[in-house]
């Protein structure tokens, strides 16, 4: 997708109103190639200076300010970038914008390094947690831990070191990837589970030799526990509800400001989230945009989506897709695949939902004009997909349908995704981050060819969209960036098929115009250029040269939505 608007050191055409604010002495990377303006002799941005109107989107792009002179008064603020690389803000192109809160108010596991150190958390948690009260974290993934724990079954800890350690409160610790949790024993006599429990389609419970459950639920028979948490949640009052939610949502902007992100792309929001977030955009409150994807059963879909009146268009907040999953999520053994696990012979993941019930809500997307988001993983899931999706769409309709994460694709089907229109909405650190792993739930030569393979989609013609699926991994965009141009893991322990790399002008697109274009919102955001809102960070390093293990250390200095400082550090 090449979409070129010329930028220009001439005033623009329009009515000369004081401008709100000059950005100069900076290296900007626009978005585009800029005709009209001659790049700096030897360097590769196009542009030094960009001004910003009192609207908050950006009026002139250039080099040579002296021709702005007549739209600079007292007023204006003058911003000296300090020769720093300027570019347009970070979007994060499908995450959970409240579990991301919720993350960073709970205990997170992202960073711990085995199961004693969860445990320990855990323990320190109940001591200063009421008798009977719920503890909940996220984060934990067996494959990545430091060294593998002696009292396990199918690599998974068994519960009675952290039952021991929580009698009297129920835990549920949903695993990095969201597809999978650990209860402890209390929190599995509350849900009523026990070797009688059987199976539900589309999950497992994880169980011993004797037959007794382990604490593991994968899938669908997270149900089993989180039914359970449900309930607990439901004995709060409901503005103590909505006040722990906001209190979410407040730590999960600032820190997405903090990491240059001024726009979020939301992977499942609830009919209620809906209605707080147009509260918030009304008064307001939303620092960053946000684009959300409705996630509800077709059945309450069918119903809700007239009383909510959506799609819906506001300011900042934008709810005009709907989404649901076709599978589970490789680590867990819950990507549906065509052929079965190179290390689990005989199974091939997890069907969550049937084909039927996935095409109904295509149809339901259709008549509502939204967009639909598919949650595919494995490679028969996504293969799945897209022939559902193909009987709806085509690249004439111009739908942009996604396919949510898109990681492992039989090679016969890359083409299909640029031959339908149809977006592929991937994360480039789940590709380094399940490195440790992938090779062997697929093999070598599946894995070679199929997984996360962005070459391969680009050279076909298709669309990806980037991001990170916070809270599964840290929202960091420089990390997933790093990953997306390198394929390695920023700690050296390996690298994944570098030949499907990105280049570094392909990554920043996928994290930023392609990301608009993804939501239909490329003539707002993701560019700097004149007409588009001033959403742009200040980096200290320059992504497009710098050396791949400068990108790491890059920091974010300054993040502006519609041209106001939201962070600076």
């Amino acid at each position: 997708m090449a979409i070129v608007t010329a930028c220009t050191d001439a005033e623009p055409e329009t009515e000369k109103q004081a401008a709100d604010l000059l950005v100069f002495n900076a290296k900007i990377w626009t978005g585009q190639d800029c005709p009209g303006v001659e790049t700096p002799a030897g360097e590769d941005h196009c542009a030094t200076a960009l001004l910003v109107g009192q609207d908050g989107k950006v009026t002139a792009v250039g080099n040579d300010t002296a021709a702005w002179q007549s739209q600079l008064d007292a007023g204006t603020e003058r911003l000296d970038a300090g020769g720093n690389f300027v570019m347009p803000g970070f979007i994060e192109g499908h995450a959970h914008f409240s579990g991301l809160g919720s993350s960073l108010r709970n205990l997170n596991f992202l960073r711990s390094k085995n199961w004693d150190e969860i445990v320990a958390m855990v323990a320190e948690r109940a001591e200063e947690t009421p008798e009977g009260d719920w503890i909940s974290g996220r984060g934990w993934h067996q494959e990545k831990w430091d060294k593998p724990h002696d009292h396990s079954v199918g690599g998974y800890p068994v519960h009675d070191e952290l039952s021991r350690m929580t009698r009297n409160h129920p835990v549920i610790l949903r695993h990095a990837s969201g597809h999978g949790l650990f209860a402890n024993k209390k929190a599995m006599e509350i849900a009523g589970v026990n070797r009688e429990t059987p199976d539900p389609r589309g999950g497992r419970v994880l169980r011993d030799a004797s037959g007794d459950p382990t604490g593991v639920f994968e899938e669908r028979a997270m149900d089993l526990i989180t039914d359970a948490y449900q309930n607990f949640v439901q004995t709060m009052t409901p503005e103590s509800r909505k006040e722990e939610w906001l209190a979410g949502i407040r730590a999960a902007q600032e820190e997405c400001l903090k990491k240059g992100i001024t726009s979020f792309q939301d992977a499942g929001t609830k009919f209620r989230e809906v209605t707080w977030y147009k509260e918030l955009d009304a008064a307001d409150s939303l620092r960053l945009n946000l684009w959300v994807m409705l996630r509800h059963s077709h059945d309450e879909m069918v119903a809700g989506i007239p009383d909510y009146d959506l799609p819906h268009y506001g300011d900042r907040f934008t709810c005009a897709a709907i989404k649901t999953e076709l599978d589970g999520a490789l680590g867990s053994y819950g990507a549906w695949l065509i052929e079965p696990y190179f290390d689990n012979p005989g199974f091939v993941g997890q069907n969550t939902t049937l084909v039927e019930t996935m095409d109904s809500i295509a149809q339901l997307a259709d008549k509502h004009k939204m967009q639909l988001c598919v949650h595919a993983i494995g490679d028969k899931a996504n293969r799945e997909t897209l022939n559902v999706m193909a009987k709806y769409v085509s690249k004439t309709d111009d739908k942009r349908w996604r396919i949510e994460h898109s990681q492992h694709i039989a090679v016969d089907d890359i083409p299909r995704f640029g031959e339908l229109g149809v977006i592929a909405a991937m994360q480039g650190i789940h590709c380094t981050s399940d490195a440790l792993f992938a090779e062997n739930r697929l093999g070598t030569e599946r894995a070679r060819t199929g997984a996360y393979p962005w070459r391969s989609l680009l050279d076909a013609g298709a669309v990806i969209v980037n991001g990170t699926d916070a809270p599964v991994e840290d929202v960091d965009p420089i990390e997933s960036f790093y990953a997306s141009v390198t394929r390695k893991r920023v700690d050296g322990k390996a690298t994944f098929f570098a030949e499907q790399s990105m280049t570094r002008a392909e990554a920043l697109h996928s994290y930023t115009g392609a990301c608009a274009y993804g939501a239909f919102q490329e003539d707002q955001l993701g560019f700097l250029k004149p007409g588009i809102n001033a959403d742009f960070v200040i980096l200290s390093n320059n992504l497009l040269s710098c050396a791949d293990e400068e990108i790491i250390e890059t920091r974010v200095l300054e993040t502006r939505v519609a041209g106001k400082r939201e962070f600076a550090r």
